[in-house]
């Protein structure tokens, strides 16, 4: 029995979840323990920058955030159902890493 830890990384919460829940559902028919999917907390990556490009004019500015969302779901599983996990259809948009232990 192998120990996988499944990290989620997308800007998309709802994307996330469903894949989160399509990781549990075939984790729940292979009958393999787990514990999550656990959201941990949300990065927001801010970036401020001047509207006017030459600086004359009163100082108007411009604010643009990128929320980052994680979720982590740990596994006791084996092969099979591991092989099934990664037959996932993944959107470009998330990110996934397996990280496996014994």
């Amino acid at each position: 029995m192998e120990k996988a830890r499944i990290i989620l990384i997308g800007k998309k919460p709802k994307e996330l979840e469903d894949i989160s829940k399509q990781i549990v559902d075939i984790t729940e028919k292979n009958k393999a323990s787990y514990s999550g999917p656990i959201p941990l907390p949300t990065k927001k990556l801010r970036v401020t920058t001047r509207k006017s490009p030459d600086g004359e004019g009163t100082a108007t500015w411009e604010r643009w955030e990128m929320r980052i969302h994680k979720r982590i779901i740990d596994i006791d599983a084996d092969e099979r159902s591991l092989r099934q996990i990664m037959r996932i259809q993944v959107p470009d948009s998330v990110h996934i890493e397996i990280e496996l232990t014994r």
